[in-house]
């Protein structure tokens, strides 16, 4: 089948050479920006895409008339096209899971340090000329409360629990070997002084953090999400931002990526912001490019 990795960037570049093997299927490597609006002539003749969360409208994918499989690197697909609609076009979606669990977990605990002791904030302020110290809030023997006990999950527990953190969990399917004691959603949402949400993002799970639900959060929690920013209704989140319900959020997923530089989230001082990097280290993406090369060849 003929194949293009269609997005590749500068940083997946040189990891991408590393591994691929001279007896890998031949993969097209594009490195040049492109709208959706281009992916019918991108995609010509093409079979396979290997996508690394560029979006796939069905609109233009269903001009595509050789198109048949889509590798997405990674697992939230989902945000980034319609899979039921691609599959009544022939078009079978590939994700790729538990390529870097730890490398998410390790992002979600920064995210979750920022957020207590406001260095992002700091470096800010001391960058614009101004000394400010803040007071910060001790992590050691909070509650941090996951929702969501998948790999990325279970890293994260591990983690929190080796600095001292009470960790308690919610999934939402009976998990024998929990790394940690799981409680009912509204237990969990009342007594965590940390949120980190590890859920997968699909038609149960949508706005699963609505507005009822943050009104039941403990006041002055922290809410960390790396998993997908359709997981939380926005503008509910942000209310309770302005308010201080929520004491801070840290971020690496949004509704609309790239995050675009008038949204409201980047003028709140109360909000750490990444840019959908939680999964990007070296160790991972080796995994991830293998594991997408893995999958052309068995296609």
């Amino acid at each position: 089948m003929k194949s293009i990795f269609i997005d590749c960037n500068h940083q997946l570049e040189p990891v991408w050479h590393r591994v691929h093997r001279p007896d890998d299927p031949p993969i097209a490597v594009n490195t040049a920006p492109f709208r959706s609006e281009d992916l019918p002539r991108l995609l010509d003749g093409y079979d396979v895409v290997l996508d690394d969360h560029s979006y796939m409208p069905t609109p233009f994918i269903e001009r595509c008339k050789s198109l048949k499989h889509i590798v997405f690197l990674g697992t939230g697909a989902a945000s980034y096209m319609n899979i039921a609609e691609l599959k009544e076009l022939g078009i079978t979606v590939h994700i790729i899971k538990g390529y870097g669990d730890t490398a998410v977990a390790e992002h979600t605990i920064a995210l979750m340090f920022d957020c207590a002791r406001d260095i992002a904030k700091m470096d800010r302020t001391l960058r614009a000329g101004t000394w400010k110290p803040l007071e910060g809030m001790q992590l050691l023997g909070k509650t941090l409360g996951i929702i969501g006990l998948g790999g990325i999950g279970s890293e994260t527990a591990r983690i929190a629990k080796g600095i001292g953190m009470k960790v308690i969990a919610h999934n939402r399917t009976r998990r024998d070997d929990a790394p940690a004691p799981l409680v009912d959603l509204d237990t969990l949402l009342a007594t965590s002084d940390v949120i980190s949400l590890n859920l997968v993002l699909n038609d149960d799970t949508r706005g699963f953090i609505d507005a009822e639900r943050i009104a039941r959060m403990k006041p002055g929690v922290i809410l960390v999400n790396t998993a997908r920013a359709a997981l939380i209704d926005e503008t509910a989140m942000l209310e309770a931002l302005r308010t201080g319900h929520i004491r801070q959020a840290g971020l690496d997923v949004y509704h609309n990526e790239p995050l675009k530089p008038d949204h409201p989230l980047t003028r709140m001082d109360n909000v750490t912001l990444s840019a959908h990097a939680a999964f990007r280290t070296p160790e991972a993406s080796m995994t991830l490019l293998r594991r997408a090369i893995d999958i052309v060849k068995s296609l």
